[in-house]
């Protein structure tokens, strides 16, 4: 029965070690493959991501198969560093993410984004970053499908159109700009286009320009964000729950091993 952790420490570390292989492979496929500052800005993080979860699992593997308290500690103290930062950024994810939601429009599919509803935090993230970040919005074409649609798009139906976070920030003036609609992605000012909204001034029909530079384009990707965060702190309380029975089984294949090392050093 003592033996049954150090084996199930193994097991569970041989599928780890199977699972890292596949990371690393597609961060080497990404730094291949990548065309836009976006792709190869993930690059890395995935390449170091595989071969951090490859060398926890070794460790886990040669210390509960080969019976090495060492690096049964090293690989405990590692997974304890893991549940710890996993739990706090949890914690965290549901903190910032707790203020900001799109307002929905009366007679309108599309909801509008103010950068202010959002937390501080992350407004403070998206600005410092937002020459890359908007660099890479561009490169998506994310308004392609809109930019494609051109003059064949009634207004009424436009505005019953279901719009994405990005699409309505990005994509198209704010609502407060009372703007005339001449087709999905081509807006002319009129006599009461008059606003003390910002992003007034910075819409351009150029396809390439938009609303790209816009607050409200940057609240749309802070409410993708926030969706995101949302669903990843769910799974990180899923994962957290492996963590701590990985960890204590780990615990009891280090003290095995432990004892098993005493005996054979004091027969």
């Amino acid at each position: 029965m003592v033996r049954v952790s150090n084996n199930l420490v193994g097991i569970l570390n041989i599928i780890t070690f199977l699972i890292s292989i596949p990371i690393i492979a597609g961060g080497i496929w990404l730094s291949r493959q990548a065309n836009t500052e976006c792709e190869r800005f993930l690059e890395k993080p995935v390449i170091a991501l595989g071969i951090f979860v490859m060398l926890v699992s070794l460790a886990g593997l040669i210390g509960s198969c080969c019976r090495v308290s060492w690096l049964l500690w090293v690989y405990l103290f590692v997974m304890f560093l893991l549940i710890l930062l996993i739990f706090c950024f949890t914690i965290f994810a549901f903190v910032v993410t707790n203020k900001g939601a799109g307002e929905a429009l009366s007679g309108k599919g599309y909801k509008e984004y103010r950068l202010g509803d959002y937390s501080n935090w992350l407004q403070k993230r998206v600005n410092n970053h937002w020459g890359r970040i908007q660099s890479c919005l561009q490169d998506s074409k994310i308004c392609k499908t809109l930019i494609d649609d051109g003059s064949s798009t009634k207004v009424e139906d436009f505005y019953k159109k279901h719009l994405s976070a990005l699409q309505s920030g990005c994509c198209k003036p704010s609502n407060d700009c009372n703007f005339a609609y001449v087709s999905p992605t081509n807006w002319t000012r009129t006599a009461s286009s008059s606003s003390t909204n910002p992003d007034c001034g910075l819409w351009n029909n150029d396809p390439n320009v938009l609303c790209y530079g816009c607050q409200s384009c940057k609240a749309g990707l802070l409410d993708n964000i926030k969706s995101d965060w949302k669903r990843i702190a769910v799974l990180n309380i899923i994962f957290l729950v492996f963590l701590i029975v990985v960890y204590s089984v780990g615990c009891c294949a280090f003290r095995n091993t432990r004892r098993d090392n005493s005996y054979k050093r004091y027969p």
